[in-house]
């Protein structure tokens, strides 16, 4: 059971990478927001992003136990699970502007690929300079420390992302 626990907290091994493991574990949030996409439910989406968080949580506290350490670098299920919040608020525009779930190719193809793009390097940008209150988070209890941190970078994300589209 250990192993699993591992398997999942570690991202598929991603967090294991040498080099940026945070960053190698983002990437695989990526996937994972194509797969919370492809049913075509608004609903589907924000509930398992509920779901996913708790998930998280959990994850992160038991690999916590197993590893000995508080907020392991090797831990990156809460960077994966993060990634699909950071486009909540543009998937909800276009939701609630059409009626109509996106599809994920709009977020990979033409100049939204750009867009994407800088959604991760947000993301990344405020999951590593931790500002107020991303910061105080990671002192939460258990689980929950590592990952409202990212949670609330992708949170940041958000934020940035509908101010820029909200000027443009």
């Amino acid at each position: 059971m250990n192993r699993l626990i591992l398997l999942v907290a570690q991202g598929l091994g991603t967090g294991r990478s040498p080099k940026a493991p945070g960053t190698v574990g983002t990437l695989l949030g990526l996937p994972l927001f194509i797969l919370l996409l492809l049913p075509g439910n608004f609903w589907f989406f924000i509930g398992m992003l509920v779901f996913l968080s708790i998930a998280s949580v959990y994850f992160c506290e038991r690999a916590e136990v197993i590893l000995n350490q508080r907020d392991p670098g090797s831990i990156v299920i809460d960077e994966i699970v993060a990634v699909p919040l950071c486009f909540t608020g543009w998937v909800s525009a276009l939701y609630f502007s059409s009626g109509v779930m996106p599809e994920w190719l709009h977020f990979f193809s033409g100049q939204n690929a750009g867009w994407t793009a800088g959604v991760i390097l947000l993301f990344r940008v405020f999951d590593i300079a931790k500002p107020w209150p991303v910061g105080p988070s990671q002192s939460m209890p258990k689980g929950w420390g590592v990952t409202m941190d990212d949670l609330l970078a992708a949170l940041y994300v958000n934020i940035v992302v509908g101010l820029i589209a909200w000027v443009a």
